[in-house]
């Protein structure tokens, strides 16, 4: 599913997507995070700071892949597709089978990363959204006593009662949607996770239904889509060199600003420098440690 070059690029369309200042895109982007006009946007990608020893889990789609993998091998055609061979597992040895593997891998003491604690940090951010099946913020996120906030996470629409998500409150207990938008903050992982119930959007049926319905919101809950509304957000630990990536990207951000943020570091492929162009994305070049230190020094300064 991965994505290949259309066309030949050029030193012109990275600089097209990059932001010229750097120091004024970190002031920029610490001063929204603490006006709550930000909405930070994580993926897998935060992981690759840990060393592969000191981290338990899959760090992106194509170690998770490999895992599963060495569970339920997949026919070599599709063996790198991660919800081909998510589906295949579904299929051969059942939805249950393929749930118990998940939580297997991601039910895990995993250790915080600098960009989680970054973002565990923000005072009181309306919308957090992590796209990995982890708890990693969620616990960091309980460690505050004091705060108030609660999760809300994407469902297999096929294997639910009808609904595309729940909610549950700090301790695991499923709460309401009216409940749910008390709430300061609101950590919405579409992907689902491991905490407190096991949710996985992973397999090609799963997303066969939810890639149908996203582009008129219907899986996006009311609370997110009005939380976004005029926000910038900043992307985190996320590539765009797939599809299904791209679109959780786009229409997450849907109908909020039209500007936002994304720390990528090193070459862009030409549909990543598209999306990015395309949704007022800027880039800034930089690895996610030394974006995270010059934030906090911003955002503490």
């Amino acid at each position: 599913m991965t994505d290949t070059a259309l066309a030949p690029k050029t030193d012109a369309d990275a600089d097209s997507v990059t932001v010229a200042d750097t120091a004024a895109a970190i002031a920029d982007i610490a001063a929204a995070l603490k006006a709550r006009r930000a909405v930070p946007f994580l993926g897998p990608g935060a992981f690759a700071l840990l060393p592969p020893d000191d981290c338990p889990i899959p760090r992106n789609s194509a170690e998770l892949t490999q895992r599963l993998n060495a569970k339920v091998t997949a026919p070599g055609r599709f063996r790198t597709n991660l919800t081909a061979v998510a589906q295949f597992i579904e299929t051969r040895r059942h939805r249950k089978t393929l749930e118990a593997i998940l939580n297997e891998i991601f039910r895990q003491t995993v250790p915080s990363t600098p960009v989680h604690r970054l973002l565990a940090a923000i005072p009181a951010p309306a919308l957090i959204v992590d796209v990995w099946y982890d708890d990693v913020l969620d616990t960091l996120l309980s460690g505050h006593k004091d705060r108030s906030w609660g999760q809300i996470q994407g469902l297999s629409h096929p294997q639910s009662t009808g609904e595309w998500v729940k909610y549950y409150a700090p301790g695991g207990a499923e709460v309401t949607a009216e409940a749910a938008a008390g709430w300061e903050t609101a950590l919405y992982k579409p992907s689902g996770a491991v905490t407190p119930a096991g949710n996985y959007l992973i397999s090609d049926s799963d997303y066969v239904e939810l890639l149908t319905e996203i582009d008129i919101q219907t899986p996006i809950p009311p609370l997110v889509q009005e939380r976004r509304a005029g926000r910038h957000f900043l992307y985190l630990g996320c590539r765009f060199d797939h599809e299904i990536q791209r679109t959780f990207g786009r229409q997450i951000a849907k109908r909020s600003s039209d500007s936002h943020w994304a720390v990528i570091q090193g070459e862009l492929s030409r549909n990543e420098e598209r999306f990015l162009s395309q949704h007022g994305i800027k880039r800034l070049e930089l690895t996610l440690d030394v974006a995270v230190e010059m934030l906090e020094e911003a955002m503490n300064g």
